[in-house]
């Protein structure tokens, strides 16, 4: 009997990763940042139309400037979703106005998040109290997308993030709001797997973006981890680096966290992974193109190699 030889195996394997990745690619999603507007044409030529453009709500950018992009961006072609920082919304009649606004320019998703403020400016200090109150419904906005964290939250506490999302799961079912998870980006991917078995443990049946950070210098990703609460782990990575930028279970670079995830199929419940930018939109979406379109190669020893 003809058996196939061990290089040949191994292969098959890197080519069945890359297809993996290049399937998953094709729901991608990235962000920008209110600043980046500007950019809007540039992103044009790279991005398919349709592509989900997030808009971030930065810490200093208004409220009203989070809409005013998610406008611009849905006018470039893209699938609008600023993001809704609930804890720096002053009041519910503004969130009325902005869903109003943004409904009447074609924008029909949002990212419903807590936000970075330490005390709300308003009414809202979580995003349930928004969920809860029927302005979403009132808004006829119906796609929403919730945060989810792989590595846990310095501020919260597990057990209490676990819970939101069961709340916002029921909640969504008996609303009939189309929701999705989100997820902070990371870098454990041992974690993350955890995290992904205890959606299935919990019952959480909730569609999946995987946050990933896109090409960013590690002193850029130390700086956006203090903001997002996952100060912990960049800890660990600013001690070890030498160590965890070799092992599997760390994604440093956007390639090592989807080559992890995809060894193997993934869940469906995994639709698309969501490409943090950190304000280099241009820069990630140029990275998503070429990925998409499979100008990388994967080795027989799983290193990912982009093209030229």
């Amino acid at each position: 009997m003809f058996k196939v030889s061990q290089p040949g195996r191994a292969a098959r394997a890197s080519d069945d990763v890359k297809d993996r990745i290049v399937s998953f690619m094709k729901g991608a999603s990235t962000e920008i940042t209110p600043s980046e507007e500007d950019r809007l044409p540039e992103l044009a030529s790279v991005l398919a139309p349709g592509t989900a453009v997030y808009v971030a709500h930065t810490p200093h950018a208004a409220f009203e400037e989070v809409v005013h992009a998610a406008l611009a961006v849905s006018r470039a072609g893209f699938l609008a979703t600023p993001h809704i920082a609930v804890r720096r919304v002053p009041d519910s009649r503004t969130l009325r106005a902005a869903l109003a606004e943004l409904r009447a320019g074609g924008v029909e998703h949002i990212l419903l998040i807590a936000g970075d403020a330490a005390q709300p400016m308003g009414e809202f200090s979580s995003t349930m109290d928004v969920l809860e109150s029927g302005v979403l419904e009132e808004s006829g906005i119906r796609q929403i997308g919730i945060a989810g964290h792989p590595q846990g939250h310095d501020s919260v506490a597990s057990e209490l993030l676990w819970s939101a999302l069961e709340a916002k799961q029921a909640l969504a079912e008996r609303a009939a709001l189309s929701m999705h998870i989100v997820t902070q980006f990371g870098l454990d991917a041992g974690a993350f797997k955890l995290w992904q078995a205890e959606l299935v443990r919990r019952r959480i049946r909730l569609p999946v973006r995987v946050g990933i950070a896109g090409p960013t210098p590690v002193a850029r990703l130390m700086h956006f981890a203090i903001q997002c609460g996952i100060v912990s782990s960049m800890r660990v990575l600013a001690h070890n680096f030498g160590a965890l930028s070799r092992s599997s279970e760390w994604a440093i670079r956007p390639e090592q966290h989807l080559t992890a995830a995809l060894r193997a199929p993934i869940p469906a419940q995994l639709v698309a992974p969501h490409f943090f930018a950190f304000g280099g939109a241009l820069e990630t979406a140029r990275w998503m193109r070429d990925v998409s379109a499979g100008a990388f190669d994967i080795d027989t020893g799983g290193a990912f190699r982009m093209h030229g």
